[in-house]
């Protein structure tokens, strides 16, 4: 499996690699405020790839927070319980066995 996942990286890095040789001339950016930005048409979308991720994970940032909350406030339940009920991390017992039989 790690063989099949390497040639499909080295694959998907000669893709994007002659995507990137093919895309090289020159755009503009217009911002507001009468900024421009130019440069390689490959590096604005590099740009602004990685600024969508970074925002995609900032906005994703406090439902991680407060997810890993709520599980440390379920295994701390969970452990209030069980040492409320003396069973803690003991084995279960066998049922009886009826040597007469």
């Amino acid at each position: 499996m790690k063989f099949v996942s390497t040639i499909a990286g080295i694959i998907l890095f000669v893709l994007f690699f002659g995507f990137a040789l093919k895309n090289t001339q020159e755009v503009e950016l217009y911002l507001f405020l009468g900024y421009e930005v130019r440069g390689p048409l490959v590096l604005m979308l590099l740009a602004f790839f990685v600024a969508g991720a970074a925002l995609g994970i900032l906005a994703l940032t406090p439902t991680v927070f407060r997810q890993r909350r709520q599980t440390s406030q379920h295994k701390n339940t969970i452990q209030a319980l069980q040492s409320a009920a003396g069973t803690g991390n003991a084995q279960p017992q066998p049922d009886a066995v009826n040597p007469a039989l």
